[in-house]
């Protein structure tokens, strides 16, 4: 395996690409929500889901693109305003990086996975794209103000708090910006970020998914504790012919780990822990038999 720095209009990324020189199938990495980069680090948290998958999908000989979101990790020289951020802006660079991968001399179409909020990017520009596959792993089915809401709820945050999240959320729903945000809300709901949260709030991903027109691969954890398995049976739902894939124990990191919530969370900085074993297998197994069978197939696979 060889990873070498690429960058297209100042945003940057790593690309993997199996050893020889035969043509491979490439595929592109998009993290999830907030400052998560290439490797799939939060600042003060550290877990290299995404650098670990990566090398493994790449071992297995699928090239990989692993990128840094603007004002993320290498992209932070960019020229960056959080408040003028909107949704459509990681689905557009999405489609740059795709459009990159796609004149690489030994790439031989290209498949786009998206992780957590970077599944609804994936979905949204899957639309505009010509690829070989779609994979979406720990990917929300509700729009995000809901999301919230349940994760709010599942991690006991006080009622009251919980209560000013929906009425903000709301507003911004609405397309209404806020100007009193609790401070324990602060991260969520900061003036700078509202615009982009009121560009994401509107989008729903299972229906966005349904209009989406490429082989689909969806991935949920069974202890993933911020998407539920029932997000991913209805994601497959909405796509005949979709493949729906349940890794037991593997959680939203990508890491087997207890349902118990403390010991679950301890795993989010622990970047030496291994990757679930059967995570690149399903996407390997999933890419190869496209290229052998373009025809669909519903499947439901478990593996553990």
């Amino acid at each position: 395996m060889t990873e070498h720095e690429v960058s297209i209009h100042g945003l940057q990324g790593i690309l993997a690409m199996p050893e020889g020189l035969a043509p491979v199938p490439a595929i592109l990495i998009l993290a999830g929500s907030g400052p998560v980069d290439r490797d799939g680090n939060l600042p003060g948290a550290r877990n290299n889901c995404l650098k670990l998958l990566a090398a493994s999908l790449t071992n297995s000989g699928i090239a990989s693109l692993r990128i840094d979101k603007r004002g993320v990790g290498r992209s932070r020289s960019i020229e960056f305003r959080e408040d003028e951020l909107r949704f459509d802006t990681y689905i557009e660079d999405a489609i740059a990086w795709v459009k990159f991968l796609q004149g690489q001399a030994r790439v031989a179409g290209v498949a786009l996975l998206g992780h957590s909020e970077g599944a609804l990017v994936a979905t949204l520009a899957a639309q505009r794209c010509d690829l070989s596959g779609l994979v979406l792993i720990a990917g929300a089915s509700e729009p995000a103000a809901q999301v919230i809401e349940r994760q709010l709820a599942a991690a006991s945050v006080p009622t009251a708090l919980q209560r000013d999240s929906r009425r903000i959320a709301s507003s911004l729903e609405r397309g209404e910006r806020v100007t009193t945000v609790p401070s324990e809300l602060h991260a969520l709901y900061r003036p700078s970020v509202q615009n982009y949260l009121m560009s994401w709030f509107p989008l729903h991903p299972a229906q966005e998914l349904s209009k989406a027109n490429n082989p689909t691969l969806v991935i949920q954890g069974t202890t993933d504790l911020q998407v539920g398995v029932e997000d991913a049976r209805r994601l497959a739902a909405v796509r005949p012919g979709s493949t729906l894939v349940l890794v037991e124990g593997m959680n939203h990191i990508l890491k087997i780990a207890s349902s118990d919530r403390t010991e679950n969370l301890m795993t989010y900085d622990m970047p030496d822990l291994p990757l679930a074993d059967s995570l690149s297998q399903a996407i390997s197994t999933f890419l190869g038999f496209r290229r052998k069978c373009p025809s669909s197939v519903e499947s439901t696979l478990r593996f553990t």
